[in-house]
């Protein structure tokens, strides 16, 4: 049977592909937990894969 050729993914150069993170601040919430931050990453917004046209351009920096 033919296999499925699918195009290879463009995981984005500056986050690997963890495109989203929680950084806890070091400040402890009144239940005990600790204060959080969500960030993404500028360059894929959040998702971790970026645009043909961009994976081609880091490829070649």
């Amino acid at each position: 049977m033919p296999q499925h050729n699918h195009a290879p993914i463009r995981i984005c150069p500056n986050c690997s592909g963890f495109a989203s993170v929680a950084i806890a601040t070091g400040v402890r919430l009144r239940d005990g937990s600790r204060d959080t931050v969500p960030v993404n990453c500028q360059t894929c917004h959040g998702i971790g894969t970026i645009a043909r046209p961009l994976a081609v351009a880091a490829k070649a920096v």
